[in-house]
C-alpha cells in the first residue's frame, strides 16, 4: 500500500472527501432519500436559492448542458428539483429545488457536522482551523465559481 508521502496531494484531498459523501449518501438512504445519484447530487449541490439555469449548473459542475438536461430531468422527476420561468428572462427558465430537496439536505448538512466534529476532535481545534484555511486559500485559485 502506497505511503501518505507517495499519494498525490489531490488524492490525499479526494479520499476523506469520498469518506464523508459515502457517510452522506448512507444516512439520505436510511432518511429514505435513496432515489437520486452522486452525479445527480453533485448537480443538485449547484442550485442557488433562488434557482440556477441549466447551462450554469453544466459548467459548475463541468459537465455538458446535454447531461446536466438528463440529470435534471431525474431530479425533477423524483421531486427533488422543479424548473421555473427566469423572471429576468422570459425565454431561459431556472433550476429551482424543491421541498424534497431542502429535506434531504437538512439530514446531509447533520451528516456534515457530525463529520467535521469527528475530523476536529482528531486533528485538535487548531489543525482542524488550520486545514479549513489552507483549503480556502487554495478555493481561490481552484474555484472560478467562488
Amino acid at each position: 500500500m502506497a505511503t501518505d508521502r507517495e499519494l498525490n496531494t489531490g488524492l490525499i484531498l479526494f479520499l476523506p472527501y469520498r469518506a464523508l459523501e459515502n457517510r452522506i449518501f448512507a444516512a439520505l438512504a436510511e432518511a429514505g432519500f435513496d432515489d437520486f445519484t452522486p452525479a445527480q447530487a453533485r448537480v443538485m449541490q449547484r442550485i442557488g436559492p433562488d434557482g440556477t439555469r441549466l447551462t450554469e449548473l453544466a459548467e459548475q459542475a463541468q459537465i455538458t448542458k446535454q447531461t446536466a438536461g438528463f440529470l435534471v430531468d431525474q431530479l425533477e422527476k423524483a421531486g427533488y428539483v422543479t424548473r421555473v420561468p427566469d423572471p429576468t428572462d422570459k425565454r431561459a427558465r431556472l433550476v429551482c429545488g424543491a421541498a424534497k430537496a431542502w429535506a434531504a439536505k437538512e439530514v446531509a448538512d447533520g451528516v456534515v457536522a457530525e463529520v467535521e466534529k469527528e475530523w476536529e476532535d482528531h486533528l485538535g481545534r487548531r489543525r482542524m482551523k488550520q486545514l479549513r484555511e489552507a483549503l480556502a486559500l487554495l478555493r481561490e485559485i481552484t474555484d472560478p465559481w467562488a
